[in-house]
């Protein structure tokens, strides 16, 4: 079932990498090696529809070669690995001033479920999928394969 690309302005960074991982206080808590790193940021009005949006998008992006070596095959398609990091950031607001404002970001505990509600989701559809740690100081460490960098928003204000 394919579900629309629309609703709140979740936000998201993915990026084709040759490998990532995300430690915690020394810890490695999630690593990959070739696919995507994901950023992903909830805002405020999000819901399961748009997580479950994000993830069928994320992993049918056709950001990998062929054989012709266009991009033209999906996460699915090369057998490659997702790594999701829950970042709020990506909602700060810095039109104004210095200080972003992230006033649009949702709150930790919905944060969290629709994070984990994206994870999931990408699972069902074949991904093998790993993560960092909610709300924790992360390091996340990757190799942009390209570089190939791709901003996806709800809205589609870029």
């Amino acid at each position: 079932m394919r579900i629309p690309w629309y609703g709140a302005a979740v936000r998201a960074v993915v990026q084709r990498v040759t490998r990532a991982r995300v430690t915690v206080d020394d810890e490695v808590v999630g690593t990959v090696g070739a696919g995507l790193c994901v950023l992903v940021g909830a805002a405020e009005g999000d819901d399961e529809t748009t997580a479950d949006a994000l993830a069928e998008k994320v992993v049918g992006l056709r950001i990998f070669e062929d054989d012709g070596g266009k991009m033209n095959r999906s996460l699915l398609e090369v057998g490659g690995e997702l790594l999701a990091v829950s970042q709020f950031t990506l909602l700060g607001d810095a039109r104004r001033g210095r200080r972003p404002s992230f006033i649009e970001a949702m709150e930790p505990g919905g944060a969290a479920k629709l994070v984990d509600r994206f994870c999931e989701a990408c699972r069902a559809r074949g991904a093998r999928v790993a993560t960092g740690r909610f709300r924790a100081h992360m390091r996340v460490e990757l190799v942009n394969d390209g570089p190939v960098t791709i901003l996806l928003d709800s809205r589609k204000s870029f």
